[in-house]
C-alpha cells in the first residue's frame, strides 16, 4: 500500500507490522507473521527476565534488612532482643523508653533539637530522669544555643544537679537518646509519632561516635557564648550569616537553629542594618567582607573588607 495510506494508523509502522518496500520506499508491505510473533515473544521474554531480576533484587534487599531485625544478644546483660524495632504511637514509644530506663545502669546521652524546651516536654521525661538520678546514672544532654534562654531547662538542670551535664551548639542533629551505649531511640517520621529502637551494635556505636564528636564541639551551658569580635553582631547572627552564605532559605535556617521564621528574619534585618546592606545580594557581599561566611577567625585577625555601617544591635 502507499505509505500515505498508512499515515492515519501509525501503530502499523511502530509495531513493524508494515515495513518499507525495498524496491520503492513510497510503498509499504506486510511483515511476515512469524517474524512479528518472534519479535513480540522476544520482547515478552525480556520483560519477564527483567521482572525476575527486579524481584531477585527486592528479595535480596529484604533478606539483608530482615537480618538486622533478628535477635541480638546484649553482651552486658546476656538478654536478647530485636536489633531494630519500629515503635508506632507515643504510648508505645514511652513504654519502650521506660523499659530502657529501668535497665540503664551507667549513662544516658541525648540530643534535643528544637530550640527552647517547653515545660510539658521537660515534664514528660522528668520521671525517667529522676529514676536515673536515684541510681547514680550520669546524663549528658546536647541542645541548641537557643535553649539557653528557656527558664524551664534551667529549672530542670537545677533540679537534677550534678547528675546532668548540658552543652549547646548552633545546631544539632535530630533527636537521639542512648542508654548505656546499648540501645538508641531515634524518630521514624517527621511528627515523631513513630520511633526506631536500635540495638544493633554497629548502629549504636556509630551514633555514640556522632554524639561524642558533637559533644567535643559544644559549649558547656555554664560557659558564656564566645564573642563574635564584630560590634553589634551576636553569636546567633553570626550563625545565621554563615547559613545565609551557604544559600539556605529563612525557613531552613530557622529550623536548623531552633528558632521561629519570624525571629530569624528579625535577626537578618538587624544583620543587614549592622552591615549597612540594603538588599539580600548586598548582604551576602557584606557577610563575606566581614568574614562571617565561615568559622570565626582567630582573635586579632581583621576582616577582609569593610562591613559597612555599625550599630549596637542586640542579640
Amino acid at each position: 500500500m502507499p505509505r500515505r495510506d498508512a499515515e492515519p494508523v501509525p501503530c502499523l509502522l511502530e509495531l513493524a507490522l508494515l515495513h518499507p518496500d525495498p524496491d520503492d520506499m513510497d510503498f509499504l508491505v506486510p511483515t511476515a507473521p512469524q517474524e512479528v510473533m518472534t519479535r513480540l515473544l522476544r520482547g515478552m521474554y525480556d520483560e519477564i527476565s527483567e521482572s525476575h531480576r527486579r524481584v531477585g533484587s527486592v528479595v535480596a534487599a529484604v533478606e539483608r534488612y530482615a537480618g538486622l531485625g533478628r535477635w541480638t544478644k546484649d553482651s552486658s546483660t546476656g538478654t536478647e532482643g530485636t536489633a531494630i524495632r519500629v515503635l508506632d504511637g507515643l504510648a508505645r514509644i514511652q513504654s519502650a523508653m521506660d523499659e530502657a530506663t529501668q535497665a540503664c545502669t551507667t549513662e544516658v546521652l541525648t540530643v534535643q533539637p528544637g530550640g527552647i524546651r517547653r515545660e510539658h516536654e521537660l515534664s514528660e521525661g522528668l520521671h525517667r530522669a529522676l529514676t536515673l538520678r536515684s541510681r547514680g546514672v550520669r546524663m549528658r544532654d546536647l541542645y541548641t544555643h537557643v535553649a539557653r534562654h528557656g527558664q524551664g531547662l534551667l529549672n530542670y538542670l537545677e533540679l537534677m544537679g550534678d547528675a546532668v551535664e548540658a552543652r549547646t551548639l548552633d545546631e544539632v542533629i535530630d533527636r537521639l537518646i542512648l542508654f548505656d551505649r546499648t540501645v538508641a531511640f531515634v524518630p521514624a517520621n517527621a511528627d515523631r509519632t513513630m520511633a526506631l529502637e536500635l540495638r544493633h551494635p554497629a548502629l549504636v556505636e556509630y551514633l555514640v561516635t556522632v554524639f561524642e564528636r558533637l559533644w567535643q564541639l559544644a559549649i558547656p551551658l555554664t560557659t558564656p557564648l564566645p564573642d563574635t569580635g564584630i560590634k553589634g553582631i551576636s553569636h546567633r547572627e553570626r550563625a545565621i550569616a554563615a547559613l545565609l552564605a551557604e544559600g539556605h532559605q529563612d525557613a531552613v535556617i530557622a529550623e536548623r537553629l531552633g528558632i521561629s521564621v519570624r525571629t530569624c528574619r528579625a535577626h537578618i534585618a538587624r544583620l543587614s542594618e549592622t552591615l549597612g546592606a540594603t538588599s539580600r545580594t548586598q548582604l551576602g557581599v557584606r557577610i563575606a567582607q566581614a568574614g562571617l561566611d565561615g568559622p570565626p577567625r582567630a582573635q586579632g585577625t581583621p576582616p577582609s573588607g569593610t562591613p559597612g555601617r555599625k550599630s549596637s544591635a542586640a542579640s
